[in-house]
């Protein structure tokens, strides 16, 4: 899943979108508004983590949203910001705002914000999925086969998850690159790489190789 960060102050963005990234989310980042649009016109995010204060001003963050809105971007906006007040809740949440996290918060915590928003998206997220022995569960990050227990890394949970909520979609090995491998000086061997992880922990059937790509397997 793909997410757009916007926050001027580097010390906290880098941790963040460290963070995040180990959990196997791809992250964008923006430092203003303008990068933010930028970031825009190539590709629509999952979901949005926004500042308020941004260089362009002290509001620019819930204008920017109001703008997303009125564009008609649907999913979830989470503003996360020093500005505690509850008329600055109130009003983020008015313009559009999914969610309302404020400055310090715990990493921890803001990522199982972000699972909790990405969950209720409608239509786009199941609970869980479950097909032959194989069952992810979307919102504890947990995967079972023949009912034990797998341990995955974040981006092997990341690439089934992925292929698990479109079990019909064939992803050609450069879009599984874009997606979840972004930056990668590996190429599309890391692709290769990690479908041989999911297929040792998780067994060879489990995705399935086909002419012009990989899509889900077992049945």
């Amino acid at each position: 899943m793909r997410i757009l960060l916007v926050e001027d102050e580097a010390d906290l963005r880098e941790p963040v979108a460290a963070f995040l990234r180990k959990h196997g989310y791809e992250v964008v980042e923006a430092d203003s508004v303008r990068t933010a649009e930028e970031e825009l016109i190539e590709v629509e995010p999952d979901i949005v983590l926004l500042d308020v204060m941004l260089p362009e001003g002290a509001d620019a963050g819930f204008e920017f949203a109001s703008g997303l809105r009125e564009a008609g971007y649907q999913n979830p906006i989470l503003f996360m910001t020093a500005r505690d007040a509850v008329d600055d809740r109130v009003h983020g949440l008015d313009l559009g705002g999914d969610d309302y996290l404020t400055k310090p918060f715990s990493l921890d915590e803001l990522e199982a914000r972000v699972r909790a928003l990405l969950r209720r998206q409608g239509g786009v997220r199941r609970s869980y999925f479950e097909r032959g022995p194989l069952r992810v569960d979307y919102a504890a990050r947990k995967v079972q086969f023949s009912g034990k227990e797998v341990d995955l890394s974040g981006r092997e949970f990341a690439l089934l998850e992925m292929l698990s909520l479109e079990p019909d979609r064939v992803y050609t090995p450069a879009e599984l690159l874009d997606r979840l491998f972004p930056g990668s000086d590996s190429g599309l061997k890391i692709v290769r790489v990690y479908v041989h992880r999911l297929r040792r922990k998780l067994g060879a059937a489990v995705i399935k190789t086909l002419p012009n790509g990989y899509r889900m397997g077992l049945e």
